[in-house]
C-alpha cells in the first residue's frame, strides 16, 4: 500500500511576527516542523558545517571565543557590505538547503500528515513556491514588529527598521500567501485557536 504524501507547508513572516510561536503550536498539533533558523544556527554553532568555510572568508574575528559565528558583528556587517551579505548566504544556503531536503525525506519516510517548512526567507527565495503545496503568511502591523523585537531582543530601532528593510515588504509576503494569520492584538489562547483550525485544514 503507498503511502500518503506529507502536506508541504510554507511557514513565514517578518520579525516578530509570531511566526516561531506559531510553529511550535503546528508541531504541538502533530505536524512534524523543519525550522531553517534552528538549522542555519546549527550550522555557525562550534564546529558546525559554516564554521570553517566561514572562518575562511571572514577571518577569525567573526568567531566568538567557543568557535561560533559571532551572530552580532556578522549583523552590523551585512548590514553595511552587500557584498558580505552574498558571500554569507553563499556558505550557508546550500548547508540548510541540504538539511531541509534531508529532513522533508525523513518526514515522508515516517509518514508525517503535515510537513511544516519554517522558512524566514521564503518569499524572498523565490525557489520554495514550487516546493510547497500551501504558504502560511504570519502578519501584523510594523509598529507592532518594531515594540516586540525592542522589547525581546534590546535591538535599536533604526536596526529594526534596518532588519524590516532587509526583508520582503508585507505587501510582497501577503502576495504570496495562501493563508494569513493576522497576530496583532490577540491572546495567546485566541491564537492557539486559529492555528488549531489552521492546522485541522491540513490533517493535524
Amino acid at each position: 500500500m503507498s503511502v500518503k504524501a506529507s502536506v508541504r507547508l510554507g511557514l513565514t513572516g517578518g520579525i516578530g511576527s509570531g511566526k516561531s510561536t506559531v510553529a511550535a503550536l503546528l508541531s504541538k498539533y502533530g505536524a512534524f516542523l523543519i525550522d531553517a533558523d534552528a538549522i542555519s544556527r546549527a550550522a555557525t554553532a562550534p564546529q558546525g558545517a559554516a564554521i570553517k568555510p566561514i572562518e575562511a572568508q571572514f577571518g577569525s574575528t567573526l568567531l566568538t571565543e567557543e568557535g561560533a559565528l559571532d551572530r552580532e558583528k556578522m549583523r552590523r556587517l551585512v548590514y553595511a557590505d552587500v557584498s558580505a551579505k552574498a558571500l554569507l548566504e553563499g556558505i550557508l544556503h546550500p548547508l540548510v538547503g541540504q538539511e531541509i531536503s534531508r529532513q522533508a525525506d525523513l518526514a515522508e519516510q515516517q509518514g508525517a500528515v503535515c510537513t511544516v517548512f519554517d522558512i524566514p526567507l521564503l518569499v524572498e527565495s523565490r525557489h520554495w513556491r514550487a516546493r510547497l503545496q500551501r504558504i502560511l503568511v504570519i502578519d501584523c502591523l510594523p509598529t507592532t514588529q518594531i515594540a516586540r523585537v525592542a522589547e525581546r531582543n534590546n535591538f535599536p530601532v533604526a536596526d529594526i527598521q534596518k532588519i524590516l528593510k532587509a526583508q520582503a515588504s508585507r505587501e510582497e509576503r501577503l502576495r504570496a500567501a495562501d493563508l494569513v494569520l493576522f497576530n496583532d492584538g490577540i491572546t495567546m489562547d485566541a491564537l492557539a485557536i486559529q492555528v488549531q483550525e489552521i492546522g485541522t485544514q491540513f490533517g493535524l
